[in-house]
């Protein structure tokens, strides 16, 4: 009589995919993607968190150097352009602070060298050109350059935040970033109005003088 010999049902190994995956979803090491969706989060919001400071600071620092732009304007409609501005961007200190609030974190400004190099050249600028249209329209230039950095910067941040989930910041970061824009397009108002026109007729002039004295 002949005995049947039972197999031992021995376990196979979980099969891995083509890339190194077993059935389980974990990587052969024994990690798995969310461990690394969640380190790019991280990283992500720390990016995110930088840059507000960045913009913290600049926010704070235009605070103070709009007044000197408007002191050095001539043109009415340029000086309340920069008046409107410059309350526009006390708000922008304010909201900016509440976003770190909603974040859970304290209010921290960190230098932003390009708004530092910005607002340099704006003094350049107000310091070398010519009391008049001429330096309205420098003001203008600079002013305009600050606008589409920050334009840029509220942009990104506005971004990050819908990409980290944070609805309500994104829905602040806008609120921002469409009154940067206004501002931008305002300035370009006023300087196609009249004051680039002006300062190109008085730079005629002035090389005409020039010519006839040689």
């Amino acid at each position: 009589m002949k005995t049947t010999t039972s197999k031992s049902a021995t376990k196979k190994p979980a099969a891995k995919a083509g890339n190194g995956k077993t059935s389980n979803g974990k990587t052969s090491n024994g990690s798995s993607h969310g461990n690394h969706s969640n380190d790019n989060h991280s990283k992500l919001r720390k990016l995110f968190e930088d840059e507000l400071k960045d913009i913290y600071w600049a926010e704070k620092a235009l605070v103070k150097a709009i007044p000197k732009m408007i002191k050095k304007a001539t043109s009415e409609e340029l000086v309340e352009a920069l008046e409107h501005h410059l309350e526009e961007t006390e708000g922008h200190v304010e909201r900016c602070e509440k976003v770190f609030e909603l974040l859970d974190k304290t209010a921290q400004a960190k230098k932003c060298e390009a708004m530092d190099g910005l607002l340099t050249e704006a003094e350049d600028i107000m310091s070398e050109s010519d009391e008049g249209v001429m330096r309205d329209a420098g003001i203008i230039s600079a002013a305009q350059k600050v606008e589409h950095y920050e334009i840029a910067t509220y942009g990104t941040l506005r971004t990050f935040a819908k990409t980290l989930g944070l609805t309500e910041i994104a829905d602040l970061l806008q609120e921002t970033l469409d009154e940067e824009k206004k501002a931008d397009e305002t300035l370009t108002s006023v300087a196609e109005s009249a004051i680039n026109v002006q300062a190109a007729q008085t730079n005629e002039e002035e090389e005409e003088v020039e010519a006839k004295a040689r």
